[in-house]
């Protein structure tokens, strides 16, 4: 069987033992989690996952591999699958999910907006990201980092860069360091306004960049808003900004 790992679905397969026992230890998994694994590949993760759990949903893809997946682990639940079209719900079983993955570096933002959009259902996530993007994840205001995807994940979720990981232990190598996130869906979120929204008022702040708050606003979908108003200062730039400080903009552009 061929199932060399294609570009198309972003494969790079883990291949160093030590490496996985670490990613597995810092997920922690037990008995009776209720966990989902995002592109198990060759079964190297999955493979340490259900020697803690009974209760492994693994979900792949790449429709070459899948046979060979469900012969090697009988007791794990495959779905033949793209991650981003299924519906989360339908695994939860009075139970929040626990997501765990390598995931395809090409489509990082569209995982974790999916996850954002299921926190209600999903307790924590561990995730392999590119090592640019998991500084992007987690970092702070006035750092050229800190943007669009900081804010609305550090919203919505506690987040921690737990380690780098060197592209030596992957097949084929990647060219870019990866890094292992965790995400814990613990947050209270404000019920003044909804997701949306507040979604919304940080991709308009991040508009334009090197430009003023005011300006951003100006070019977004908020342009007919009285900004005379606000208390927020728009002079500021958008990475200015804490979280704290959104929260207060999302619902002075209520």
């Amino acid at each position: 069987m061929n199932n060399k790992p294609l570009k198309k679905f972003g494969q790079n397969y883990l291949t160093d033992r030590n490496t996985i026992l670490k990613i597995v230890k810092k997920f922690a998994p037990n008995k009776n989690d209720n966990i989902i694994e995002i592109g198990p590949g060759r079964g190297a993760l999955t493979n340490e996952l259900i020697k803690f759990s009974d209760n492994v949903t693994a979900i792949e893809i790449d429709n070459r591999v899948i046979e060979r997946l469900v012969e090697k682990f009988p007791s794990v639940s495959f779905i033949n699958d793209d991650f981003l079209k299924i519906e989360l719900k339908h695994f939860t079983h009075n139970q929040k999910l626990r997501i765990v993955g390598n995931i395809p570096y090409n489509i990082t933002s569209p995982i974790i907006f999916k996850l954002i959009e299921n926190r209600n259902i999903i307790s924590d996530a561990l995730l392999m990201v590119q090592y640019e993007v998991a500084k992007r994840i987690t970092a702070v205001p006035n750092t050229k980092e800190y943007g669009i995807l900081a804010v609305i994940l550090n919203y919505f979720a506690e987040t921690n860069l737990e380690f780098k990981i060197a592209p030596s232990v992957f097949s084929p190598k990647p060219k870019v360091d990866s890094a292992i996130i965790t995400l814990k869906f613990n947050k209270l979120i404000n019920a003044e306004f909804d997701d949306e929204h507040f979604i919304n008022v940080v991709k308009a702040s991040f508009g334009n960049r090197r430009k003023t708050l005011k300006n951003s606003l100006k070019n977004s979908i908020f342009s007919d808003k009285d900004f005379s108003q606000l208390k927020t200062d728009l002079t500021k730039r958008a990475e200015n900004l804490t979280i704290d400080d959104y929260v207060i903009l999302a619902k002075e552009l209520q």
